[in-house]
């Protein structure tokens, strides 16, 4: 009796496990539910709802498309919410899935997931009040080399952030040691800038887009910009490669899904979204957010964590944030 009774908890036991992920022939089998690890209205969520809208612009995808938000820790609430779903599920990253480790802040890493898709960036800028004097990169970090504190840096939202850090990078590529650095942190980019223009910091290191609306009405100096060629949208500004400061930064948002995703399940998500990035829809979204496409498919997204690790450790050990 035992025997079979025992049998028969083994049938039910691998019926279960069998209904409980997709085949290739049957995935998607529910709705499919973009992950926001944080509030509404930053950048993780427009970027979650943006992919929702594309994906359903192109169509490829039959199930229902929801976004469901997920705040705390920085996206870890997020991310560690993802890891207990299979591969309906997909959440937005950036690159504090990579520093939040090396800062010792999270005990999550990039490893712990299955990387689906790089998909945009935005490009960071050094800006100054438009009576501050200074003509270009070069004469800002000039000024640092011969006095590191002379001037009072703005950043948000946190030391080790990509604003924080796209400005280590510079200065540490144009001899200025970062240690020795005065860096304030604001919670948001709103925030810096209102202390810029109202004098209570020198400098900010900042998105584009936090800065275009005062560079465009002659309020700010924007200095220059991380990325490697003039943005169309902003001719005027150089780059720091143009002003001799070897160094490219983006600012990037990728999605990922759980661990150990079955191979099938990373094949469709790579069709899914390379499909979307083709689509009017999500070109009108990073026209109206002034990113760039940063799209690389899941092999590309898992060497470029690689190489992100590798950069930002690097950075991080320079900056004197290393733990």
């Amino acid at each position: 009796m035992w025997k079979k009774l025992s049998m028969i908890g083994v049938a039910f036991l691998l019926a279960s496990c069998s209904d409980s992920s997709s085949s290739a022939d049957t995935f998607p089998d529910q709705p499919i539910e973009i992950i926001a690890p944080a509030t509404p209205g930053g950048g993780w969520d427009m970027t979650a709802r943006s992919i929702q809208r594309a994906m359903d612009a192109e169509g490829s995808v039959e199930e229902d498309i929801t976004v469901v938000n997920k705040p705390g820790g920085g996206g870890e609430v997020g991310w560690q919410y993802l890891n207990q779903q299979d591969g309906h599920f997909a959440a937005v990253n950036s690159s504090l899935l990579v520093t939040g480790n090396l800062l010792e802040q999270s005990e999550l890493t990039h490893e712990d997931f299955t990387p689906l898709a790089m998909l945009s960036t935005e490009w960071l800028a050094v800006a100054t009040r438009a009576d501050a004097g200074f003509t270009d990169g070069n004469e800002l970090m000039a000024q640092l080399r011969e006095d590191p504190k002379s001037l009072t840096i703005g950043v948000s939202p946190s030391l080790g952030s990509g604003n924080h850090l796209s400005f280590v990078q510079a200065a540490v590529e144009s001899g200025v040691d970062p240690t020795e650095l005065q860096f304030l942190v604001y919670s948001s980019g709103g925030d810096i800038m209102n202390a810029l223009l109202g004098g209570h910091i020198d400098v900010t290191s900042n998105s584009m887009s936090d800065l275009s609306d005062q560079y465009e009405v002659g309020e700010v100096d924007i200095l220059a910009v991380t990325s490697p060629d003039r943005l169309d949208s902003f001719p005027d500004i150089p780059t720091w490669q143009e002003q001799g400061i070897d160094m490219v930064f983006p600012h990037w948002r990728g999605i990922m899904g759980p661990q150990d995703m079955p191979e099938h399940e990373v094949e469709k998500w790579d069709e899914w979204l390379s499909a979307m990035v083709e689509t009017e829809e999500w070109q009108t979204v990073l026209d109206n957010y002034d990113l760039e496409d940063f799209y690389m498919s899941s092999d590309e997204t898992g060497a470029f964590f690689e190489e992100q690790q590798e950069f930002f450790a690097e950075i991080i050990t320079q900056a004197g944030l290393a733990p």
